[in-house]
């Protein structure tokens, strides 16, 4: 209003401490860049809503608007009832789970994600006595959630193959030697890959984390599903054509367990959809259509 421009809304980034020159910022975007918070907690919650806004959010680019209360809730009730299916005796079900949930935390929210449908599926089948339980992640993107989650936990194996943290968000989890504590030591799988990874090399990755689930001996089989390791996803830097993931969902199948599917991301509209069906396709040793 007024001629007021978008542009005359910003302030230049300044940063407190050495290495990260505003040459380097501007080359490496040229859209606004929202940040990724390293959050303490622990910390007296502020009074103030300014400070409360912000006191359980990891990654600032996550909004909350009216209606996500809503979603969020929606989106885990689409996960526990897919458990709900399974638990009763269907081999498989899928959750179109929107918003996703993979980043988030028992205690913070962020990477566009509020409750966190995969853990939850998890927790409910332990609660249902299963006695094991594993979550595979194959999104681009770390579970950092998932992963807090079930850290100290013997009786939910997590792992998830993804980019490297080092280069790509969440960034402060996901490295290779974040193994679990406590009970949960050993129990917690990354296997991290580099920029340009095809399907064969990310495959290998795969069948190492399988071989992990086969030897858990879970009692039932929690996927979070992203499709976002697409070639063409914008956001991503894997290079899975749609075809591979007839073979991914195949490998799943091969486990042999009861297992739910839970949404989680994937950039690229006009493929989302194919890729998605395709897993599930290979799970059911059909065809790509």
């Amino acid at each position: 209003h007024g001629g007021l421009r978008p542009s005359d809304m910003h302030v230049p980034l300044l940063l407190a401490g050495p290495g990260v020159p505003h040459g380097k910022l501007t080359a490496a975007r040229s859209i606004d860049i929202m940040p990724t918070i390293l959050h303490l907690l622990g910390k007296p919650i502020p009074k103030d809503i300014d400070g409360r806004l912000g006191y359980f959010s990891f990654a600032a680019e996550t909004s909350i608007s009216d209606g996500t209360w809503e979603a969020a809730c929606a989106s885990a009730n689409v996960a526990l009832t897919a458990q709900k299916l399974v638990a009763n005796g269907e081999r498989a079900a899928f959750a179109l789970c929107r918003p996703p949930g993979h980043h988030a935390h028992a205690d913070l929210f962020g990477g566009y994600c509020f409750f966190n449908n995969a853990a939850i599926t998890a927790q409910a089948f332990r609660d249902q006595g299963y006695p094991r339980v594993a979550v595979l992640d194959v999104d681009f993107h770390h579970g950092n959630g998932t992963q807090a989650i079930f850290y100290n936990r013997s009786d939910v194996l997590t792992a998830s193959l993804h980019g490297d943290p080092d280069l790509v968000f969440p960034h402060f989890l996901g490295f290779e030697d974040e193994t679990g504590e406590g009970e949960g030591k050993g129990y917690n799988l990354n296997i991290v890959y580099p920029p340009g990874t095809p399907y064969r090399e990310w495959r290998k990755g795969l069948d190492i984390a399988c071989e992990r689930i086969a030897a858990f001996q879970p009692d039932a089989l929690v996927i979070a599903l992203g499709v976002d390791t697409f070639e063409e996803d914008p956001i991503s830097f894997f290079k899975l054509k749609s075809a591979d993931y007839l073979s991914l969902g195949k490998r799943i199948e091969q486990l042999k367990l009861p297992t739910v599917f839970t949404m989680e991301g994937g950039y690229d509209v006009d493929a989302i959809g194919i890729n998605a069906v395709n897993v599930m396709q290979g799970f059911e040793n059909k065809k790509q259509t």
